[in-house]
Order: structure tokens, then C-alpha cells, then sequence
């Protein structure tokens, strides 16, 4: 088991890389026009499925990593390096091209049902979600690690339900200025956060840098 201060770094850096508050712009955009029962409908199923996918992870991270014959320390400077670019679009106010390209979004407009692709993943639950999931799962070792992970990743799914739920209302209020602004905060944590991360997994694939 981590210290509180760990499983509070783990929360922050989750919620920076999912940023539930970026994801409000591109909700509205991509549900036009539908009526408030509809929205609330998607958002119920974005969170959801989001959760459900970061829980997979959780559960399969380290099968997947022994199957591809990839080390913890590998994963972690991989990871990120992932995360650390979703930072820095984020501190521009951008959505990163790791989330989603340019013609998977034209792709998602023609879409119907968006609530599982692309809002559940991989605008939500996507590869830098995912790689920080089972980088963290890897800080320990026994059932309870595990199971406050699992709690944290519930925890962030509700409050992504809460602001897809909410996203009008949010998004009038704070407006595109306000939104940008907690996006740059966020990647700027998300960024030291991803330096760790990398600065670990050196540590782990040449032992003389922890010297």
C-alpha cells in the first residue's frame, strides 16, 4: 500500500489526463441539436463506458504487458512520454493528436451513436488514460492497492458523468476562456507528473541513474 499523498497524486493525474472539463466543447459539438433526455443519455453511456475501459485496464494492464514481453520500466518511459505530449497540447488549449486525429473527428460527426466511440474512447478513456492506469497499478503489489485504484477510477468516472451531465450549464458559466484556463493548469500538472513518471522509469532500465 502508497501513502495518502500517492493515491492523491494518482486521483490528480488521472483527472488531469482524462480533464472531464476539456471534454464539455467537444460533447456539445458532437451532439447538436439533441434534446436534453438525449444528451443526458450519451453522457450516462460515455461515462460509463469510459469507467468500465480504464477498469479493464486495471485488471489486464500487467497480462497485457507479459504477453508483448514489455517491462514495467519500458512502459513507464513509453507512457510517459505519451502523457507528457497530451500535456503540452493541453497547456496550448489543444486537443492532442494522441487522442484523436483530425480525420477521426470528421469521422465521429458523420456518427450517430457517439457515446462509446469517440467520446468513451478515445476522447475519454484513450491511450494516455489507459497507460497511466497501469503504470500506477504497478506501485504495488497486493489486493488493497488494487481495489483503491479500482475506487479512484470510479470516483473520476462520476465526476465525468457529473460534467457531461451538466455540460450546458458548465459550459455557460465558465465559457471557452474558463475552460482553457483549468485545461493549461491541468496540463501543467499533467507535465510535471509525466516527467516522474519517465525520470522512474529510467531509473528502472539503467540502475546507475539512481545512484
Amino acid at each position: 500500500m502508497l501513502d495518502d499523498t500517492e493515491y492523491v497524486k494518482i486521483f490528480v493525474a488521472l483527472l488531469a489526463v482524462i480533464n472531464p472539463l476539456g471534454a464539455l466543447s467537444i460533447f456539445i459539438a458532437l451532439t447538436p441539436g439533441k434534446e436534453m433526455a438525449a444528451r443526458k443519455k450519451i453522457a450516462k453511456i460515455a461515462a460509463f463506458s469510459a469507467t468500465l475501459i480504464l477498469l479493464m485496464a486495471l485488471i489486464a494492464g500487467e497480462w497485457m504487458l507479459q504477453i508483448f514481453g514489455i517491462s514495467v520500466s519500458s512502459f513507464r518511459v513509453g507512457g510517459g512520454i505519451l502523457i507528457l505530449l497530451m500535456a503540452i497540447s493541453m497547456l496550448q488549449a489543444e486537443l492532442s493528436p494522441t487522442v484523436q486525429t483530425k480525420e477521426e473527428a470528421e469521422e465521429s460527426n458523420k456518427k450517430h451513436d457517439i457515446a462509446v466511440v469517440p467520446l468513451a474512447t478515445p476522447l475519454l478513456a484513450g491511450p494516455g488514460g489507459i497507460s497511466t492506469v497501469v503504470v500506477e497499478a504497478h506501485k504495488g503489489t497486493n489486493l488493497g492497492h488494487e481495489l483503491l485504484l479500482g475506487l479512484i477510477i470510479i470516483i473520476i468516472g462520476l465526476c465525468l458523468w457529473m460534467a457531461l451531465h451538466l455540460a450546458p450549464l458548465i459550459s455557460q458559466r465558465l465559457g471557452v476562456t474558463g475552460i482553457n484556463i483549468f485545461t493549461r493548469i491541468m496540463g501543467l500538472i499533467l507535465a510535471a507528473i509525466a516527467i516522474e513518471i519517465i525520470a522512474n522509469g529510467l531509473k528502472g532500465l539503467f540502475p546507475a541513474l539512481a545512484g
